[in-house]
């Protein structure tokens, strides 16, 4: 019987990873990039990253890459589609940055319907600067500043950022994926493609997939028990499914 033999995306580059053992990004740049090459768009795509475990994205993807300040990915996607209208633009933002200071850029892009794709990565925490809560951190979820779990009475409750956005008349797309299972991953691709696919055939709107991602790293746990905790918890807070489009 003849192996199957997985060759790398044109669209990712050739180099060793960053990320933790066990977290979610490498495979969330290869459904993009796998993407990207389907569609035949990797010379008219640019990519926006800005401040987060997200930072680093120029590093992955072999195709035009722009690095923004923190929660500043949608202003600028914004700026890059407006003026450059032929092109192909995604963000690619980590809760940290989306869910916390970018959230005012991400409302008012989302509402005025630019036509951008954005890639939302949740892992419920604080990557790059040590864990801290999220606005995506679950009740009763340790990080390095709700050390006792997170209290709806004293730190709120979790956002929910594709509901929040699904209600928007400038949305078009919104879907809920994870990257736990690979049933799941190959929803995730099937997602991202279809975001992308809107913005290619000039849908007026913008498209947000967001990914259930694990951070075995600043979740303290093993990888093996970050995805059974995204089973068994995340996704009861953040249920997956398309919610809009």
């Amino acid at each position: 019987m003849m192996q199957k033999v997985f060759s790398k995306p044109q669209a990712l580059k050739d180099c060793p990873t960053h990320y933790c053992p066990g977290c979610g990004h490498g495979i969330a740049h290869r459904l993009i990039a796998e993407t990207i090459d389907e569609l035949g768009i990797r010379g008219r795509t640019i990519g926006i990253a800005p401040v987060g475990c997200a930072v680093l994205a120029y590093d992955y993807f072999d195709v035009d890459m722009v690095e923004v300040a923190h929660g500043r990915a949608p202003a600028v996607a914004t700026g890059m589609k407006r003026t450059n209208p032929d092109k192909i633009i995604f963000s690619y933002q980590g809760d940290g940055d989306l869910a916390a200071i970018g959230t005012g850029e991400i409302i008012h892009a989302a509402h005025r319907g630019e036509q951008i794709t954005v890639i939302f990565i949740n892992n419920a925490v604080f990557g790059m600067t040590g864990g801290q809560m999220a606005p995506t951190t679950i009740l009763n979820q340790v990080t390095t500043t709700t050390p006792l779990g997170r209290d709806a009475s004293k730190q709120g409750y979790p956002l929910q950022v594709s509901e929040l956005l699904t209600l928007l008349p400038g949305t078009i797309y919104i879907e809920r994926c994870s990257l736990h299972k690979p049933a799941l991953i190959r929803n995730a691709k099937k997602a991202i493609k279809h975001a992308f696919e809107l913005q290619l055939n000039n849908a007026p709107g913008l498209s947000l997939v967001e990914l259930l991602s694990p951070c075995p790293t600043y979740w303290r746990m093993t990888p093996v028990k970050a995805i059974e905790w995204m089973e068994n918890e995340m996704t009861k807070v953040f249920p997956l499914g398309r919610l809009k489009g």
